[in-house]
């Protein structure tokens, strides 16, 4: 049986942080319609998807949750294990103790089986291999590659669409103020690897790079 394709409709991979709320955003003013899928993979902190269905539903995007927990059994890290702390400093060449093997490929390949059974060919995620914290899983060269073997292992024309791969998280705040959202971006998503919404803790790797866009754009549109 053939799927008829619903081109009007895109569907979000969305966790509730800076960039995917960035990407849900844009395309709410792209597509008529939006379906923001979000993952429960056991992370450390439940309030990543309480925070995720907060923004889709005053966004107003259609929204599910996906349970992934066998993920945080299978690949233990200092995202899925709270007894562990998150390194501040990775020694050069070694991924940092936040990557989660397997992450965005079992993520992504599962949005792609629920789009498929709804008609939707294009999947947004937010990854950028511009100002990363050394995930392979967020390089481009990766996401094209998914994507041909998903439309392969499905027969289905797959477009994975990545907003964000070669925006600097300077550039990815300024795209958000372009599109008006700048001040709902920096108070209601949650970046922060120790779950504290808004400008986070600080401290962690995730607030680092956050706030170190975040100035480098105010200092930018200051002058």
């Amino acid at each position: 049986m053939t799927t008829i394709q619903n081109k009007e409709t895109c569907m979000v991979l969305f966790s509730g942080g800076q960039d995917s709320t960035t990407c849900l955003i844009q395309a709410l003013q792209q597509y008529k319609s939006v379906v923001a899928v979000s993952v429960n993979y056991g992370q450390r902190h439940v309030e990543e998807l309480v925070c995720a269905k907060s923004i889709a539903n005053t966004l107003g995007a259609e929204h599910h949750i996906l349970d992934m927990s066998l993920l945080g059994q299978l690949a233990p890290n200092a995202l899925t294990r709270t007894a562990l702390e998150v390194d501040t400093q990775t020694t050069a060449g070694a991924l940092p103790n936040t990557f989660v093997d397997g992450r965005n490929l079992l993520f992504l390949s599962f949005v792609a089986v629920m789009a498929k059974k709804r008609g939707i060919t294009k999947i947004i995620t937010g990854v950028s291999q511009s100002d990363f914290s050394g995930y392979p899983d967020c390089r481009d060269i990766f996401i094209k590659s998914l994507n041909v073997t998903l439309n392969l292992s499905m027969d289905y024309d797959f477009i994975i669409e990545t907003p964000l791969m070669w925006l600097d998280k300077a550039q990815t705040w300024e795209l958000a103020d372009s599109m008006g959202q700048l001040d709902f971006v920096r108070e209601k998503t949650l970046t922060c690897y120790n779950g504290v919404i808004g400008d986070g803790c600080g401290n962690c790797p995730a607030c680092e790079l956050r706030s170190k866009g975040l100035n480098q754009y105010l200092a930018k549109k200051s002058l």
